[in-house]
């Protein structure tokens, strides 16, 4: 049998639809993971990241919710029940700006950094055992393709 040839904006839509199939499978998959192995929701893991990160880049200044927020590309309300838990859990302190009391920076404490150092590590195999099926160099690939697509769309035309 023969293959009908697809115009390049169905290729396109074609593409978009198997992206789209392919992360919405992994990330269903991660989720679950979390859930079973953690007691943990994809959301809860993101704002920990996203908090180790600022950690790291920051000398344990931490963040403010609104740069949070901006991190994860969510509203302030989205965040702010993640970060009610996590203080409950101890794994995320809030600590006031020394310069401007309005203003409110949240970190991860010891333990939070130790726990998301866990679930990282977990993550990271998760990803990499659902991804194997792709060679080391068909990935590099598609991280080159991606990273052009992105380059294209970024720049001011």
């Amino acid at each position: 049998m023969s293959r009908i040839e697809l115009s390049p904006s169905k290729q396109r839509l074609r593409l978009w639809l198997k992206l789209l199939r392919l992360t919405r499978g992994v990330e269903a998959e991660l989720r679950e993971r979390l859930r079973v192995n953690y007691g943990a929701t994809l959301p809860r893991f993101d704002v920990m990241a996203a908090l180790f990160r600022a950690d790291e880049a920051r000398a344990d200044h931490g963040l403010t919710m609104t740069e949070l927020s901006r991190a994860l590309m969510v509203s302030n309300g989205n965040v702010t029940g993640i970060i009610e838990r996590l203080v409950e859990d101890g794994f995320v302190q809030r600590r006031p700006d020394e310069t401007d009391r309005r203003t409110t920076f949240v970190q991860l404490t010891e333990a939070g950094k130790a726990a998301f150092q866990d679930m990282a590590k977990a993550h990271e195999g998760w990803v990499n055992d659902l991804l194997s099926p792709l060679a080391p160099a068909e990935v590099d690939h598609l991280i080159e393709v991606l990273n052009a697509h992105r380059a294209a769309r970024t720049t001011p035309e």
